[in-house]
């Protein structure tokens, strides 16, 4: 315990369903990994955290940017379609988004893609939500499409819902992006890697050791660290040059980076990342939150989200140089480059008093180094080509196509 923290202040410890189950769990099987206590926590279909309630927003326990301000979703439609002028305007293309939360973002986009219909015109659009949690499809259902246009529900398929949003544009939504379609995709995480399950280890003079979870022997209805007595399978995943003594390692977040570099080296595309998160230099960040606060990781399970920063290093070691990584920008660098203070500035000049506080109070929130401005990063996952013109050897008369700048990682340039 005294190598890393459980979260803020010592809470009273609430026997919640969940934390009953753990112990079951544990009592039958021995100390559990911190990933599969973030796992079952999280996404246990019968109590976990994000299956059945709404958690987001001021009423919530945590908010992300697209709740804060319009202008942050806006932007990321921008880059989508920046993206897509960039490499040849397909005919058609995928605009999935992993972990929707309610809808927010994805709704915001479209808005700007109804508004830049003159330039998509004859491009066949589709939208696919990744979502685990029921009770958010619904939300995102409701946010994304006209309540009179019946939703399909296929509960034994992997499409889990289908309709039609607002704008007339088809939706679909999945459990795993293993079932959404192939094809030429845009891909967008927002705070979504950050809470999939981490293993953790501690450097011993013994060598490596897996940090576990076990019942304190002390109390019987409360949770401690323990490490494990001998080497467990995810030590793997540690690289041989480790220098750190405390280390996090998201097996699951390889998994999904490396299929969506298969997906976008195969059809083109692109992947934008938004997260916290560090470039292999952080040790212990696993922490709750309940409340807009921190929570002690664990008390109380079930009533609190689950996170830990994003290595991004990593994620880029696990793209496996299928494609180009960009990042990761902070966030106040990347927004900036996307134009925020222009569009803030068209905003105020149509707004009341009251709307123009509420966006320069959530232009704040989003550009403030002390806020989310320096907190989150950007990440982007490219084909090679589109940052080097052609893969493949030119003859001597060819000249190298030019390539524009990814907007966002430079400034946002029309052509």
């Amino acid at each position: 315990g005294k190598y890393f923290s459980s979260g803020g202040e010592p809470a009273e410890n609430q026997v919640t369903p969940m934390l009953r189950h753990l112990i079951y769990k544990i009592k039958a099987t021995g100390p559990i990994t911190v990933a599969e206590y973030m796992k079952e926590v999280l996404t246990n279909p019968a109590k976990g955290y994000y299956v059945y309630r709404d958690m987001l927003g001021e009423k919530g326990d945590f908010i992300t940017s697209p709740e804060i301000s319009q202008i942050f979703g806006e932007l990321l439609g921008i880059w989508f379609i920046s993206e897509w002028m960039a490499t040849g305007k397909n005919a058609a293309f995928q605009l999935v988004e992993l972990g929707p939360g309610r809808g927010t973002l994805t709704g915001d986009i479209l808005r700007v893609f109804s508004q830049l219909g003159s330039v998509l015109k004859n491009c066949d659009i589709s939208i696919h939500l990744v979502e685990v949690s029921e009770k958010l499809s619904e939300i995102q259902a409701l946010t994304l499409t006209e309540e009179k246009i019946p939703l399909e529900r296929n509960a034994g398929s992997p499409v889990c819902m289908r309709g039609v949003t607002k704008s007339g544009i088809p939706i679909s939504w999945y459990r795993d992006l293993q079932d959404v379609p192939k094809g030429y995709s845009f891909y967008l995480a927002h705070e979504f890697f950050d809470v999939l399950p981490v293993h953790k280890f501690q450097k011993t003079p013994q060598g490596w050791r897996e940090v576990l979870i076990d019942i304190d022997p002390q109390v019987s209805d409360k949770l401690r660290f323990v490490l494990a007595p001998g080497v467990t399978p995810a030590e793997v995943f540690i690289q041989r040059d480790e220098i750190r003594d405390h280390v996090e390692v998201c097996p699951e977040a390889g998994v999904i980076i490396q299929e969506l570099s298969q997906r976008i080296a195969l059809t083109g595309g692109a992947a934008l990342i938004a997260d916290y998160g560090h470039e292999g230099t952080k040790t212990d960040t696993f922490r709750g939150f309940c409340g807009h606060k921190l929570h002690d990781v664990l008390t109380a399970p079930g009533t609190a989200d689950l996170t830990a920063d994003v290595d991004f290093s990593y994620l880029r070691r696990m793209a496996g140089g299928q494609v180009a990584s960009l990042g990761p920008i902070k966030q106040q660098m990347f927004l900036k480059n996307m134009g925020i203070d222009v569009r803030l500035k068209v905003l105020l000049d149509k707004s009341d008093e009251p709307a123009r506080q509420q966006l320069l109070h959530g232009y704040d929130m989003l550009m403030n180094t002390q806020k989310m401005g320096e907190r989150f990063n950007f990440f982007a996952l490219l084909p090679h080509q589109r940052l080097h013109g052609r893969s493949h050897p030119m003859d001597a008369c060819q000249s190298k196509p030019s390539v524009s700048p990814v907007a966002g990682f430079g400034e946002l340039t029309w052509r």
